[in-house]
């Protein structure tokens, strides 16, 4: 038998890293959702009768986002007027009338507690944190304010940056504002500041959103295990991060080759 090279033992720890995501993820969804711990016995068995009896196939691999974006997809308007478009969602630069907003939206405690480490909730420490030392945009959507995203921890030797985003608009979730938002920060990231990485930091093990992230070519570069507090509860923190090379490589066409259609 070969000798498995540096790179295939580390491919291979990172798959069984993620497969220990996966699990304690479903388990505590499974608890989320009532399930007993005596019952999560029964669950792992009833996985492995339809594995057995092939009742179900593993879903399609639903692959990245480039069915849906590519460069093209981006009105670049940043040496004009400081502005990107992606569809019906547009990234300006931080205006305090939205650091306003941003305050109303960050009383839902989902909302608040979803940042590692949560933004200051006063209105007077938000426009103090929103230095020049950080990078943010609204996002609005049909011309009105309904987001922000953007960057911090700028390393410009290091070419890295880590990337926050929020829709906090209610009624507003669901209607891909905010994949068209990230896609075009990460076209400003990329292309317009040159960066070679954004990382990302999410609180616990949140599946829907390591799924998301994946679609845009973010893989998982590490977990911090207990590693922060919400209430009274240890949480993980988990990070992923998208090298521009590969950004490049999956958005320069759609995956057919045509134009990317709408979010």
């Amino acid at each position: 038998m070969e000798k498995q090279s540096d790179k295939e033992i580390a491919s291979k720890k990172q798959r069984d890293q993620m497969l220990r995501l996966v699990a304690k993820g479903f388990y505590n969804e499974l608890m989320n959702y009532g399930v007993g711990q005596g019952e999560v016995i029964r669950v792992a068995s009833h996985l492995l009768d339809n594995l057995l009896a092939k009742e179900k196939k593993p879903a399609k691999d639903e692959g990245y986002y480039n069915g849906i974006f590519t460069l093209a997809s981006v009105k670049d308007e940043w040496a004009d007027c400081k502005q990107l478009a992606v569809q019906d969602v547009m990234l300006r630069p931080l205006r305090k009338l939205v650091v306003k907003k941003l305050v109303r939206w960050l009383k839902d405690p989902a909302v608040r507690e979803s940042f590692v480490p949560a933004f200051p909730q006063n209105e007077g420490e938000l426009h103090e944190y929103f230095q020049p030392a950080r990078e943010y945009f609204s996002i609005e959507h049909n011309g009105e304010a309904v987001g922000i995203v953007g960057g911090e921890n700028i390393d410009s030797t290091a070419g890295k940056l880590e990337m926050k985003k929020l829709v906090g608009e209610s009624g507003l979730h669901g209607k891909g504002i905010g994949k068209r938002a990230t896609f075009g920060f990460l076209y400003h990231a990329f292309m317009i500041r040159n960066m070679n990485k954004v990382y990302i930091h999410s609180r616990d093990i949140n599946m829907r959103n390591i799924n998301l992230n994946s679609r845009f070519g973010f893989e998982l570069e590490g977990v911090f295990l207990d590693d922060i507090t919400v209430g009274d509860k240890r949480q993980d923190v988990v990070r992923m991060a998208l090298f521009k090379s590969l950004w490049l490589q999956i958005f320069s066409q759609g995956a057919s080759g045509e134009p990317a259609g709408r979010a």
